[in-house]
């Protein structure tokens, strides 16, 4: 657990393909706020799974989702609600898809309607929203479906992830606002040869990244994430 004006990151899950050994894409920080949920429930025990009180979300593909309806489960009837956080279209999806009651229970209304295991809360794009000391701030990425960056902030330093994304100046522009930027969290998800596949999902390869890079903030550390486990060898 960090304290004072210190940030910590945990990657429990950097990959986004699931085999043994390789846990989907899922960062804790500061040991209570989830950024996405891949793998939260796999990676933690149930005491730590228990300090979680909010989840935020990038996006509602299913590699950074998949642990979210165990944590949910696991926290069933506790006394604060779990706090599952992202703008509008994430949420309806999650709301509609998820929590329908045929794919998974609807832990908004459970164990009852005034006393509930999960609320979702809207984020609004660019928006900071304050949990603690820390504000996580939502922007626009370039993915299939909806999808949404994060900066991650404390008073005196800050981070970036990119969510799921092909190449776009919306997060360098987002990179260029961040308030003493100490590390960059990007999406890496093919390989070159894959290159047809990344840009048919909008995503990146290493070719793309490093043209990429070129754009990015001077002496910023940049940590890849997100690789297809089939595609590591390619």
């Amino acid at each position: 657990m960090s304290s004072g004006s210190s940030l910590a990151i945990r990657a429990l899950g950097p990959y986004g393909g699931s085999a043994p050994g390789y846990r989907l894409t899922t960062f804790l920080v500061d040991g209570e706020s989830a950024l996405d949920a891949g793998s939260l429930t796999e990676a933690l025990p149930l005491s730590a799974q228990r300090r979680i009180r909010r989840v935020f979300l990038t996006h509602a593909h299913f590699d950074h989702i998949a642990s979210l309806p165990f944590l949910m489960e696991n926290l069933y009837g506790q006394e604060t609600p779990l706090e599952v956080l992202a703008p509008a279209p994430v949420l309806a999806t999650i709301a509609r898809d998820v929590l329908n009651d045929r794919v998974w229970p609807d832990f908004t209304k459970l164990p009852s309607r005034s006393r509930p295991t999960v609320k979702l809360t809207r984020l609004s794009e660019g928006k900071p929203f304050r949990a603690g000391r820390v504000t996580f701030t939502p922007f626009a990425v370039r993915h299939v479906v909806p999808t949404y960056g994060y900066i991650v902030a404390k008073p005196g330093r800050s981070v970036l992830f990119s969510g799921d994304t092909e190449p776009t100046d919306l997060l360098w522009d987002a990179a260029g606002r961040a308030r003493n930027l100490k590390a960059i969290f990007l999406e890496l998800s093919f390989s070159d040869s894959q290159l047809a596949v990344a840009q048919a999902s909008r995503h990146m390869t290493p070719s793309l990244v490093r043209a990429e890079l070129s754009k990015a903030p001077p002496r910023v550390p940049v940590f890849l994430y997100h690789m297809k486990p089939p595609s590591l060898a390619r």
